[in-house]
């Protein structure tokens, strides 16, 4: 028996869930603005500015307000986050624009204080174009004021799913400049600690700006190449082996998370994934990712053979920014990465980018991704429509009825399936010629089971269901075969009736050809 045979494995190509538990930072929503820990303080409360004629000085801050050199916009919150506030403002000696985070710090316990003096003090040691500047540090009697670099160009996962041409060389592009400034940091004994895609900004909207890092609010400060147990920190899916084994850890963490996002940045969908987190720790503890096709057939060979060192179990032997910035794939793009446009990256990126699961056509990497049922437990009524309304469509398909087949799905489905060559179609037509000339001349009989359904509901009208469809035919000579696909499907639910509008393939056809 096969490998995915064995393990029923169900891969999310494109979903960027995050789930979250004690000391690891919530997700604030961003704007095109900035990026920054809004969350880092739990016991900050929101405030609107305002400026006290008594400021109270605190270490690593001007005894100053706010308002002596700045200038605040208060029409308008750039972000706002669950403890703090994001405003423009505007430097009245040189009528530059900054972004200024706003701190209540009343109600700070004595450790939310020392992580807002360590978040000032580790920023103002930074001083890199690939880094989101601290300009400012200032208290204030019950506020604090970081004043930061205005980016304004967005994440840089959404500007590129807006560009019209995306190769490997971009992604090269984009990954030197996260390791220059990762670089930088680990130069000044700093370990970021949250690396991950909504930390990754473009200065401007303008073509070709900087990416810059961004939210130090779970930094640390290491001595050298300490390795030490600085606490559970991060986000779930770029967490390192070592931190998840709760071993001393130190600069490599950034490095195993820059591998991460590299394979990201590739293919669109991330190498660990599990809607369990302790089966996603699992995972990435295991080390276990692979570089499925079709996708990963067009990357080149230095492209996997960085990310399989950044993606090294071992900290002491994965390999260091300034070792991955003389990588020839990073150092040597213009001769080394592909310059072929990437559409199905592109693609990928966008519904990840939405957080709208999709599925690898190689599910093999990730155990039970939809809905997890333990024995004794009821089935909803819902989970039983997906799982008919399937056998439905797979019944038409076996009985080669196009006219059944087209009443279940959407006019506009898309598909990846072996047949299409690794392309996405959309539509029909692709679909009608199979039933036409193979499917409704087939005499023989054909016989589908559907092996470990999962199902996982996306609000009240949508759904996807992911299971291993065995197939058993005849062949031309009449010798008995059996077949064996790993397929998801979208279902959307329109007037009460439930339509598949995207459909996932791996293994081998749909139907069987002879």
């Amino acid at each position: 028996m096969s490998k995915a045979s064995a393990t029923c494995l169900t891969k999310a190509r494109l979903s960027r869930i995050e789930q979250f538990g004690v000391f690891i930072k919530p997700r604030v929503s961003r704007s095109s603005f900035l990026c920054l820990s809004l969350d880092a303080f739990p016991n900050v409360v929101l405030a609107r500015y305002r400026v006290l004629s008594e400021p109270a000085c605190r270490r690593d801050a001007r005894c100053n307000t706010l308002s002596t050199e700045y200038s605040l916009y208060l029409e308008r919150e750039i972000l706002k986050g669950a403890f703090s506030v994001v405003r423009r403002c505007v430097k009245k000696s040189t009528s530059q624009e900054y972004a200024a985070k706003i701190i209540n710090t009343k109600k700070l316990s004595a450790r939310d204080h020392q992580k807002l003096e360590r978040e000032a003090r580790i920023c103002r040691l930074l001083k890199h174009s690939n880094i989101v500047r601290l300009h400012d540090s200032i208290a204030e009697e019950g506020f604090h004021y970081l004043v930061f670099d205005l980016v304004t160009g967005g994440e840089l996962f959404e500007d590129i799913v807006a560009r019209e041409y995306y190769s490997e060389a971009d992604a090269s592009h984009c990954i030197n400049q996260i390791l220059e400034s990762v670089s930088h940091i680990h130069q000044h004994d700093i370990v970021h600690r949250d690396l991950k895609p909504e930390n990754l900004l473009l200065a401007s909207k303008m073509k070709g700006a900087a990416v810059k890092l961004a939210d130090f609010g779970l930094a640390i400060e290491v001595q050298g190449d300490q390795q030490a147990w600085f606490g559970f920190a991060g986000t779930p899916g770029y967490l390192s082996p070592e931190v998840l084994r709760k071993d001393p850890y130190g600069k490599p963490v950034d490095i195993w998370a820059c591998g991460v996002i590299l394979y990201i940045l590739l293919v669109g969908y991330p190498p660990f994934w599990d809607e369990d987190q302790h089966k996603l720790y699992q995972q990435i503890k295991a080390g276990a990712y692979d570089f499925p096709s079709p996708e990963w057939d067009t990357v080149t060979a230095e492209a996997k053979n960085l990310i399989n060192q950044m993606l090294t179990i071992n900290p002491a032997k994965r390999i260091t920014a300034d070792q991955a910035l003389k990588h020839p794939w990073v150092c040597q793009r213009s001769t080394v990465a592909s310059m072929v446009h990437r559409q199905e990256t592109v693609e990928c990126l966008r519904k990840f980018n939405a957080r709208v699961f999709v599925f690898s056509p190689h599910l093999s990497a990730c155990k039970s991704l939809l809905n997890k049922k333990s024995d004794g437990v009821k089935v909803s009524p819902t989970h039983q429509e997906i799982i008919k309304i399937t056998e439905q469509l797979i019944e038409a398909i076996n009985n080669g009825d196009f006219e059944a087949y087209t009443r279940i799905c959407d006019p506009g489905l898309t598909s990846f399936e072996p047949e299409a060559l690794g392309n996405l179609v959309e539509g029909m037509d692709f679909h009608k010629f199979y039933f036409e000339n193979l499917l409704s001349k087939n005499s023989k009989p054909v016989h589908t089971t559907i092996l470990n359904p999962h199902v996982h509901l996306i609000g009240e009208d949508a759904a996807c269901i992911a299971y291993i469809r065995l197939t058993q035919y005849m062949d031309s000579q009449g010798r008995a075969r059996s077949s064996q696909s790993e397929e998801t499907r979208v279902w959307h639910r329109r007037d009460a009736k439930w339509l598949n509008i995207h459909f996932h393939c791996s293994g081998a056809p749909a139907a069987p050809l002879q």
